[in-house]
């Protein structure tokens, strides 16, 4: 008997999420562990919910995501991402709303490279006169 199951991949700044999504009720499991012990804030927590909330899927589906790279914050947008991705494959009728929340676009936003001769991407040595 094949096991009903929606995958896809997140990814946000430099974090990678491989999100699974499986009929149940609405248990959130993120590199093994539950979504509570794994996120301490409450606001990285609601950013993960958010695609499932919008949709109104929060207590249908059970979320198994496998997250690595960058850190807290990055995570959540990359599972939020992978759960939005996944929600679209379940029912492509999804996709206004979510398109609309600005859910299924990657933010490619990520950190700007350092340049040789100054101290970081666009910080210029001090500078004296002297």
């Amino acid at each position: 008997m094949a096991r009903l199951q929606y995958m896809a991949t997140g990814r946000r700044k430099t974090s990678v999420a491989r999100v699974r999504l499986v009929p149940g009720d609405g248990n959130i499991h993120i590199n093994k562990r539950t979504m509570d012990d794994y996120f301490g804030l409450e606001t990285l927590k609601l950013i993960v919910k958010q695609p499932l909330l919008l949709t109104e899927t929060l207590g249908q589906y059970d979320v198994h995501a496998n997250v690595y790279g960058g850190g807290m914050s990055g995570q959540a947008g990359a599972i939020r991402h992978g759960i939005a991705r996944a929600l679209l494959k379940v029912d492509p009728e999804l996709r206004g709303s979510l398109k609309k929340a600005g859910l299924l676009t990657r933010d490619a936003r990520m950190k700007e490279r350092k340049k040789y001769g100054l101290k970081a991407a666009r910080r210029a040595p001090q500078f004296s006169k002297r």
